[in-house]
C-alpha cells in the first residue's frame, strides 16, 4: 500500500509488504524507471537500508541521513519484520524527508535478503549502502559517491567505519576489534556493507548478496566482486559510526557468528587455521612439560598480536581516566582470548553446517 503526506510535501512514502515476494540471488531487474544521470548532472543516488527492531537508534540514524552534505535522492529501507514499532516510527520520520521513501516489508527476511531487496526496488544505478541503527558521518555520502560522479570506469567505493562506543566496555571491545585508519591498506580493505557505494551492474554482475548465508553476507559479496575485478577505489573519509555491543555475551555471540559465516561459505580458511595453530601451539607450550622451555619463546609472537590492540587504546578510550586506561590495557589479552575462542567455535560449527548443507 501507499500513503502520502499531504499536498504540503509532494515526496512519495510506500510501505510494502514484501513477503512471499521472490528475490532471486541472481538479480536480473528490469531497468524501466532508473535515472542514470543526464549530460552535465551527476548520477543520482539510492540510500538503501536493512533493518529489524531498531526503534530505539532508528531517529539517530535518520537525523545522520538528513544532516548529510550531499542528501540521497531516494531512500530504501528493508525491514526484516520488526515488532518494536520500527516501522512505525520510519513512516512518521519519512513524512518530512526532502526526497522518495520506501519501506518494504519481510518477515523473516535475513540480511542479504533484505539487501537484494533494496537494491532492486531502488530507482537510481548508484546505490549507498548501510545499516539502520548506525549514524552516518555528515559527509559520508559525498565522500562516498564523488569517486562515481568523477570516474565513470570506477564501480565501486568502499567507506570506512568507527566505533560508536559509549561505554568503558564498548571502546574496550572496539580496540580489540575494529582497525584505525592508519592501519588499513586500501587495496586490500574488505569493506562492511554499512558503509559502501556501487554501480548497479556491479550488484548484477555478482548475482546479489547470498542469500543462503546468514551472516557474512557482506564479505562473500567482497570476494566475489573482486574475483570479477570490479575497478574499486577507498575512502576513509566516508566514515560511518558503528554501535558496539553492550556486554559480553551479546559481544562474543556476535564473533561466534561472524566466523560461523566464514566456516559456512569457505572464507578465510587460512586465517582460522593460524589461529587454530597459535592457540594450539600456546596451550602445549603451557601444558606439556617438553613445551614449557618454549613458553616464553611462544609468548613473543602473543605480544605482538596484542600490541596492535594495545596501541589503538589512547584512541577509542581518549576521554577516560588513566585508570580506565591501564584497565582496559590489563583487560585487552583476556577479551581478545574470549573473542578468538569465540571465532574458533564459531567457525568449527560453521564447516558443520557447510558440510551437513551440502555446501562442501
Amino acid at each position: 500500500m501507499s500513503a502520502r503526506s499531504g499536498s504540503s510535501n509532494p515526496n512519495r512514502i510506500e510501505t510494502a509488504e514484501g513477503g512471499g515476494r521472490p528475490s532471486s540471488t541472481n538479480p536480473t531487474p528490469s531497468p524501466g524507471g532508473r535515472s542514470k544521470g543526464g549530460s552535465g548532472k551527476r548520477p543520482g543516488v539510492t540510500l538503501t537500508a536493512t533493518v529489524l527492531n531498531e526503534a530505539g537508534t532508528v531517529v539517530e540514524w535518520w537525523r545522520s541521513i538528513l544532516s548529510q552534505t550531499r542528501l540521497p535522492d531516494e531512500v530504501v529501507v528493508v525491514d526484516g519484520g520488526s515488532r518494536d514499532g520500527t516501522v512505525e516510527r520510519l513512516r512518521e520520520l519519512a513524512l518530512e524527508a526532502p526526497f522518495p521513501v520506501r519501506v518494504d516489508i519481510l518477515p523473516g527476511s535475513n540480511i542479504a535478503r533484505g539487501r537484494n531487496r533494496a537494491v532492486s526496488l531502488a530507482s537510481h544505478d548508484v546505490i549507498a549502502v548501510t545499516d539502520a541503527g548506525c549514524v552516518l558521518d555528515p559527509g559520508w555520502l559525498e565522500n562516498l559517491t564523488a569517486p562515481l560522479d568523477e570516474d565513470p570506469g570506477l564501480d565501486l567505493v568502499a567507506g570506512f567505519y568507527q566505533p560508536l562506543a559509549r561505554s568503558w566496555f564498548e571502546a574496550l571491545c572496539a580496540s580489540v576489534t575494529l582497525p584505525l585508519p592508519q592501519e588499513v591498506r586500501g587495496e586490500r580493505f574488505m569493506p562492511s556493507s554499512r558503509s559502501l557505494a556501487f554501480r548497479r551492474e556491479v550488484w548484477e554482475r555478482v548475482g546479489g548478496y547470498p542469500e543462503w548465508l546468514d551472516i557474512g553476507e557482506d564479505m562473500y559479496f567482497n570476494h566475489r566482486w573482486r574475483e570479477l575485478g570490479i575497478r574499486h577505489a577507498f575512502r576513509p573519509e566516508a566514515v560511518v559510526y558503528w554501535r558496539m555491543r553492550p556486554d559480553l555475551p551479546s559481544f562474543l555471540r556476535q564473533y561466534f557468528r561472524y566466523a560461523r559465516g566464514d566456516g559456512e561459505s569457505g572464507m578465510y580458511p587460512h586465517r582460522h587455521l593460524l589461529r587454530f595453530a597459535v592457540y594450539g601451539g600456546l596451550t602445549w607450550a603451557a601444558v606439556s612439560r617438553a613445551g614449557r622451555r618454549f613458553l616464553p619463546l611462544a609468548l613473543l609472537p602473543a605480544c605482538l598480536y596484542a600490541g596492535r590492540r594495545w596501541r589503538r587504546i589512547p584512541a577509542f578510550l581518549r576521554d577516560r581516566s588513566p585508570a580506565e586506561k591501564a584497565a582496559a590495557a590489563a583487560a585487552v589479552p583476556l577479551l581478545l582470548a574470549g573473542v578468538d575462542a569465540a571465532k574458533m567455535a564459531g567457525y568449527l560449527h560453521g564447516l558443520w553446517r557447510r558440510r551437513s548443507g551440502g555446501r562442501v
